[in-house]
């Protein structure tokens, strides 16, 4: 993400529970929570809320701000989701999209 608008918010976010979603084979009624983490410098909307308005109307949500670490990536958007899984956890894949990939290179997508 280049800006903290709230469009730019709403499109990470919906970009981001999506590829949750797709690379698990989800659906919107499996997903239990959601906990969202942004960055200090995003401040012009929740994820939350664009995650409701995207069809996560049943799960819980919440969001918190991440402590400003120096060294840290910026403008990012985190999520931990909870569902229902018929796969063990070692089959589960997890999303790190554009600059992110950088956080966890060993689970690229």
């Amino acid at each position: 993400m280049e800006v903290d608008t709230p469009e730019a918010i709403s499109l990470a976010t919906a970009e981001l529970v999506e590829a949750v979603l797709k690379d698990n084979a989800l659906g919107v009624e499996e997903v239990i929570s959601v906990m969202f983490t942004a960055t200090p410098d995003l401040v012009s909307a929740f994820p939350a809320t664009a995650a409701r308005l995207g069809g996560l109307t049943s799960a819980a949500l919440m969001c918190a701000q991440e402590i400003p670490v120096p060294g840290s990536l910026a403008m990012c958007i985190r999520l931990l989701m909870h569902a229902e899984l018929d796969q063990p956890q070692s089959e589960v894949r997890h999303a790190y999209l554009r600059g992110a990939e950088v956080l966890r290179d060993d689970r690229r997508r």
